[in-house]
């Protein structure tokens, strides 16, 4: 089983004033009240994969369904009904229409710093050609997804694990658009890259962004794919505070969130706060509000959870104790998960750095890359980008390998604030921050949390979150032997949607 959950929060503060919004009685619900293995043994060293016929692999490994986690069941009201919500003339196909955009000016240095608006501009457009809508704005949200991770990465030691869910955030603050007046959108949509997205089309303005982040909610909710993938919006707000009627409106029906009143100074409420969001996420987050303050006016919270199946399992009987080489000076014994089969592989002569694609039941995969010297991670870390991992996608070759990749369980919080500074977003954070489209009241950002957490192991993966130059095939490589810190993402690919990213340095520290 692999899994994932995430959960980003944004809170305003203010003062009171008059009015009120729904109740929120109706949200929450109560709480519904070894094997054995294959005697077959292999050398410490791990060497006998080959001595294992092909078809064993593929007749014991392909995944049929999800397995069975107690405490972990699907329930019906954790989905949303979206037959219901939308009306039936609902045209989804728009998200899906490749729109006719500009030709890059002639004679641009694409290799200029990315600092200069009209390089910037042309290598957009060339990522966007013969991309839809709903894929051009993801390749925007995972253009702030490494910046952002690139911003952690600088604040956290080399040998730490990372872990977000740019999809989770880059939602959250979708929303959060809903709420600012003209200088602070226009702050917020220039450091997302909305700015950038909506210029390279006549057909794009402010809110096609909303429009296709209500799209891609709708995408990211799915089951019976073969995985489970929701995405959660809930929008809270102080007993006695006016919520202007546009904003509520606009996120109900952008982001399915529906403002609901209460009081941030009740136990209660954090109680059943936390337990609501147990059940989003799975059990995987666990009590993420200890306390709030009691200023509190507004709070915006985004779930992002993910359960699924590899296509080819790791048979659990194969998994053993190896060493990963953690620096030049430390290596720690963790337990390696081996398998062999037909699996997607490339190498990035530029980079210096091995891929593999994982995938996993349905049209979803983790991107496993990994510096052929330890010393190349910050390279890579610096480069990775939407065109990087886009070259690695079309020059993948598919042949019998066997692979070594180690089990391990992440588990992450940030306070954002200080990243999304790094990042431009000045105002959110200041008296300066102007919030009028949302409620009368003078509010200001003051916390900005991303909890996130993920197991891999011989199933899958479980996780949630509360986000052709250079390029040589691997032709000749039949061992894919993961044993030395690497970066994963996990991709959807219906619309190239990088749900979650992170740095295993570590994988025996949680």
């Amino acid at each position: 089983m692999l899994g994932l959950s995430v959960m980003a929060a944004l809170v305003f503060l203010a003062t009171p004033a008059l009015g009120g919004v729904k109740d929120l009685s109706w949200h929450f619900s109560n709480p519904k009240s070894e094997k054995e293995t294959d005697p077959r043994a292999l050398s410490q060293g791990g060497d006998d994969l080959e001595s294992i016929p092909l078809e064993f692999h593929k007749e014991n490994t392909v995944t049929n369904d999800l397995e069975h986690v107690e405490g972990l069941e699907e329930e019906e009201e954790d989905y949303i009904d979206f037959d219901k919500i939308l009306e039936e003339g609902d045209d989804y196909t728009e998200g899906d229409a490749i729109d006719e955009i500009a030709t890059p000016a002639p004679g641009i240095d694409l290799n200029l710093e990315p600092s200069d608006p009209k390089a910037r501009r042309a290598r957009l457009l060339r990522l966007f050609h013969g991309r839809t809508r709903l894929q051009r704005l993801n390749v925007v949200n995972s253009h702030f997804g490494f910046r952002l991770y690139r911003s952690i990465r600088n604040h956290v030691n080399q040998t730490d694990n990372v872990l977000l869910a740019p999809a989770g955030i880059s939602i959250a603050m979708g929303m959060m658009a809903l709420a600012a007046g003209p200088a602070t959108h226009e702050q917020l949509y220039e450091a997302l890259g909305f700015t950038d997205f909506i210029s390279t089309s006549s057909h794009y303005n402010a809110s096609t962004v909303h429009k296709l982040f209500r799209k891609l909610t709708h995408r990211l909710f799915r089951r019976n794919f073969g995985f489970t993938l929701r995405s959660v919006n809930d929008l809270y707000v102080k007993k006695d505070v006016s919520i202007r009627e546009s904003f509520s409106t606009k996120a109900k029906t952008y982001y399915f969130a529906d403002p609901k009143s209460v009081d941030f100074t009740d136990p209660a409420f954090i109680a059943k706060a936390n337990q609501h969001i147990q059940k989003m996420t799975k059990g995987l987050i666990k009590e993420p509000m200890k306390s709030v303050d009691p200023r509190t006016v507004v709070m915006l919270l985004n779930y992002l959870y993910f359960k699924g199946s590899w296509e080819q399992k790791f048979p659990k009987e194969l998994t053993q104790d190896r060493y990963f080489r953690v620096n030049e000076k430390q290596q720690v014994r963790v337990p390696m998960m081996q398998n062999r089969g037909s699996y997607l592989a490339a190498a990035d002569h530029e980079l210096h750095c091995d891929v593999l694609q994982l995938p996993y039941k349905g049209n979803i995969s983790m991107l496993i890359a990994i510096p052929q010297k330890l010393s190349g991670m910050r390279t890579l870390e610096q480069e990775i980008s939407p065109a990087v991992i886009a070259k690695w996608l079309n020059n993948m070759t598919n042949r019998t390998r066997e692979v070594v990749f180690p089990r391990f369980k992440l588990e992450q919080s940030y306070d954002l604030i200080s990243h999304m500074k790094d990042l431009g977003l000045t105002e959110l954070f200041t008296e300066k921050g102007d919030f009028s489209p949302m409620t009368s009241e003078k509010v200001t950002v003051n916390r900005f949390k991303h909890q996130s957490v993920i197991t891999v192991n011989e199933e899958g993966t479980e996780a949630a979150a509360m986000t052709q130059i250079g390029f040589m095939p691997l032709s000749t490589q039949t061992r894919f032997i993961v044993d030395r810190p690497f970066l994963f993402l996990i991709y959807e690919q219906r619309t190239d949607c990088l749900v979650f990213m992170g740095r295993v340095a570590d994988p025996s520290k949680s």
